[in-house]
């Protein structure tokens, strides 16, 4: 068989870092002064976000692993030294670990006034940070295809993602609660199986037409073909506290699409299942991180998540020589090891009983090993 080229299979990162007052360790309005600084240095790759603490940034389209490494590491050095700049400290966490919604300010802008018109407190209570990765893809029909086949895979690269074990001064019990608060919004969560690209998008011309959504960047899931780039774009994860998690996960989900391409081109498919199936193992992965069990639906039983883990990683082998992603992939076993986020999270507040601690911890690491 001729070989595959995977050039299509580009990556973009998106990340949302929280802005914190160095004496307090709160969440802190920034007054978008982060943005107007970042614009002279890095021009649109940082955004403000509908809180006024959250920062958005987002890589170049990136040709290979590598690049968008380089691009976040950039990424994270420039806004901590503009934040440093203006008296203020940055962390990566999925939710702050103590801060309340209620004092947090929200930007002034029509976007965000409108969604908070009419999602209301949803929306305002809605101050979580998230992770999105884009995979470029050659055309919608090959997108569709595979994020069809890709949403199995989510609660288990979501399990390693996940880093917000509190809220609002609380032990939540769960390792990201941080999806627990985006439930909330409507047209969330894991999405349908779609027949074909043209299905998708006449649902979507649908909810236009019946004033569901302005726009298809309403609809928020896990996973999205994106409606206007050719890419998939992963939205589950939790931020990471690291550029070197962010990077292994984004390698993960530029393997996971390469090896669903490779099936594809042989002819082949991975086993597709239903969203509440696996909505049950999302469940869990928010839930449990990787210390719990997940179901291995093909088996019809409950297995060690790490186990499943290692499984996914020995299904995308073959294909991560040809990405040249080895190094950022190998990177995932240093996360099984070491604990994701909230293990770590959970580990410093045992020591100390202080949340405080917490966020040193969180900003102390947001520019650790670059």
């Amino acid at each position: 068989m001729a070989s595959l080229s995977y050039k299509s299979f580009t990556i973009g990162v998106e990340e949302e870092y929280m802005v914190l007052d160095p004496q307090t360790r709160e969440l802190k309005s920034h007054e978008q002064k982060i943005v107007q600084e970042g614009h002279k240095l890095i021009k649109d790759k940082v955004k403000a976000e509908m809180h006024q603490a959250v920062v958005e940034v987002g890589t170049d389209i990136c040709q290979d692993i590598d690049e968008a490494l380089m691009d976040v590491s950039t990424l994270r050095k420039t806004i901590s030294s503009i934040g440093e700049s203006l008296g203020l400290q940055l962390g990566a966490s999925g939710t702050h670990p103590f801060s309340h919604w209620e004092s947090q300010l929200i930007t002034d802008h029509a976007r965000y006034n409108e969604i908070v018109n009419e999602l209301q407190e949803a929306a305002r209570s809605n101050l979580i940070f998230g992770l999105h990765v884009h995979v470029g893809m050659e055309n919608r029909e090959m997108a569709i295809h595979i994020a069809n086949s890709a949403r199995y895979f989510l609660p288990h690269i979501y399990a390693l993602s996940t880093n917000s074990p509190f809220w609002e001064g609380r032990k939540t019990g769960y390792k990201s609660y941080r999806t627990k608060v985006f439930d909330k919004f409507p047209r969330t969560g894991i999405p349908d199986y779609f027949e074909s690209i043209e299905a998708y998008e006449s649902y979507i011309k649908l909810l236009v037409k019946t004033n569901c959504i302005d726009n298809a960047k309403k609809i928020w899931w896990d996973l999205r073909v994106h409606p206007f780039f050719n890419t998939v774009e992963f939205r589950i994860c939790d931020i990471p506290i690291t550029v070197q998690e962010t990077i292994a996960i984004a390698a993960l989900f530029q393997a996971l699409c390469a090896k669903l391409y490779k099936l594809r081109s042989q002819n082949l498919n991975f086993m597709t299942y239903s969203r509440a199936l696996i909505n049950e193992n999302k469940w869990r992965a928010s839930r449990y991180g990787i210390e719990g069990s997940m179901i291995d639906f093909g088996k019809e039983t409950e297995v060690n998540t790490r186990v499943l883990i290692y499984e996914l990683l020995d299904f995308i082998d073959d294909v991560v020589p040809q990405l040249g992603s080895r190094h950022a992939i190998n990177y995932v076993h240093n996360m099984l090891e070491q604990g994701t986020g909230a293990d770590r999270q959970l580990k410093v507040y045992e020591q100390t009983n202080n949340l405080v601690d917490v966020v040193d911890y969180i900003h102390s690491n947001f520019l650790a090993g670059i």
